[in-house]
């Protein structure tokens, strides 16, 4: 390559220290000092979870904000992402994990509310295309809360309704869709996610996800059992499908009663970032998350970035917190090469502490060993 490369920085988010926005400013700062002539354009990923918003912002989309109620009824700020009809929301910017007041779990009664108020407000305001990025959920309550939010009443044995959160749903007995928002019959929902989990079972929303929501046994026995009567309620049919059990089987309501379809998380955000365009006059690409490991190869956001690259037949490394794959699978995945922080930094907390500086020494050295 010569000095006028043209440089696509594409990572994700390094959890708990760097957004993916700043990951790839890090990088372009140690590459321009480096490689003062390479052209280099940032473009920030994700793949449905934390994060997805600030990246289609990063690429020029518009943030609207609003309030909303959070996974326990706390109105919070927040935002989606808006670009024409098409409009983006990230269900852990709504009602994620990091949203719960003081951080303390509800895994009984955390709601999905919140996310059903996003996505009615994105539709008054004309949006007909809602991309729903699932992920870092901190309910268990199989969309309910998010239906109950766009006007479906699930109502008891005694025609009163249900108040919000996993637990009351083992009381539900019908459910009334007369009262669905109206923007739903003229919007399509895909469901930006990677996971494959069923509703229920084994590897069921609960069984799966409720430890991380603080839900003891006792407390997966009633989730458990509560989605069985949703499911038996909404639709079984598609309490079996690959995605219901994602975000507390948020997928299964979306799939259930708005007609969404599951698509993979990064594919579907490289598409709308139109990234195979970029990658057209592109001679390099940089990609990356916090920790490079087993999960990564199963369609995070790297794989995916990488693996447009290489069908475009442009040479892609990784740059990662920590990377727990061995070189081979490394080279298995398409990568060219891989840099870790953790290789210039052993201590965990100073290598997250001090990631943007460690990212711009590994931005030179990728500058000096691929760009010259």
């Amino acid at each position: 390559m010569t000095s006028a490369a043209r440089v696509i920085l594409a990572p994700d988010k390094f959890k708990g220290s760097l957004a993916a926005p700043e990951v790839a400013a890090a990088l372009a700062a140690g590459l321009r000092r480096s490689a003062p002539d390479a052209e280099i354009r940032q473009v920030p990923v994700a793949d449905g979870g934390d994060g997805t918003v600030e990246a289609f912002v990063a690429a020029g989309w518009t943030r609207v904000e609003l309030t909303a109620p959070g996974p326990t009824g706390v109105p919070r700020r927040t935002a989606y992402a808006r670009h024409g009809r098409t409009a983006v929301v990230e269900l852990a910017a709504v009602v994620g994990l990091a949203d719960l007041p003081g951080g303390r779990p509800d895994p009984l009664g955390a709601s999905t509310y919140g996310l059903g108020v996003v996505l009615a407000h994105a539709m008054e305001r004309g949006a007909t295309e809602i991309v729903l990025g699932l992920g870092g959920s901190a309910s268990t309550d199989g969309g309910a809360g998010m239906l109950q939010a766009l006007g479906v009443h699930i109502l008891d044995a005694g025609g009163r309704e249900l108040p919000r959160g996993g637990a009351a749903l083992a009381h539900a007995s019908r459910l009334d869709r007369s009262g669905l928002h109206p923007g739903v019959v003229g919007a399509t929902f895909t469901l930006a996610c990677d996971v494959d989990n069923p509703l229920l079972g084994p590897t069921g929303a609960t069984a799966v996800y409720g430890p991380q929501k603080g839900a003891g046994p006792a407390e997966l026995d009633v989730l458990e059992s509560a989605l069985t009567t949703w499911a038996e309620l909404v639709g079984p049919q598609f309490a079996r499908l690959p995605g219901a059990g994602a975000a507390g089987g948020t997928g299964f309501g979306a799939l259930a009663v708005l007609d969404a379809r599951v698509r993979s998380g990064i594919e579907v955000v490289l598409e709308l970032l139109d990234f195979p365009a970029l990658l057209a006059t592109a001679t390099f690409v940089v990609t990356g998350e916090g920790s490079l490991d087993q999960q990564s190869l199963r369609g995070k956001a790297p794989v995916g970035v990488c693996a447009a690259a290489r069908k475009a037949d442009v040479p892609v490394v990784a740059v990662a917190g920590r990377a727990l794959l061995a070189p081979e699978e490394i080279r298995s995945a398409g990568f060219a090469g891989c840099y870790a922080l953790a290789d210039l930094e052993p201590d965990p907390d100073r290598s997250m502490a001090e990631a943007a500086a460690l990212l711009e020494r590994v931005g030179g050295r990728i500058a000096a060993e691929w760009l010259d």
